[in-house]
């Protein structure tokens, strides 16, 4: 009577393991460029697949569908930006020069003084004369 395999032996051997088909491929790489959260991308494959398979098999899907995705949408931005679209512009400047709007707060009275010795001084002069 033949030994059974070890569990080792049955690792190393395995089931005919995942192999991903072409649309399998484009899908995950379209569905990553759509910004779905990976465990929704394995969901989606097949009847459901494993995050780890999903990671061992469509690495490269899942890494050069975001970075198609934003070349795309910032190609567009570019676009709108360089052919005079305000808003386009201004989300430009803010988001790659890093320009800013501020607004200047002072939190003191005239000439620079305390607003609490300001109060003090108008509560003061409110008292009637004696």
């Amino acid at each position: 009577m033949a030994a059974k395999p070890s569990d080792q032996q049955k690792k190393k051997r395995g089931p005919v393991g995942f192999v991903p088909t072409p649309e399998e491929r484009r899908r995950v790489e379209t569905l990553s460029g759509y910004g779905l959260p990976y465990e929704q991308i394995a969901i989606l494959v097949r009847d459901g697949i494993d995050c780890d398979t999903l990671m061992k098999h469509f690495r490269t899907e899942l890494v050069a569908g975001k970075a198609k995705a934003n070349a795309k949408v910032g190609g567009t931005l570019f676009q709108k930006a360089t052919g005079g679209d305000t808003a386009a512009m201004i989300w430009w400047s803010k988001t790659q020069l890093r320009w800013a709007e501020t607004q200047k707060h002072e939190h003191s009275g005239p000439d620079g003084a305390p607003l609490f010795a300001r109060i003090e001084r108008v509560i003061v002069d409110d008292k009637p004369d004696e």
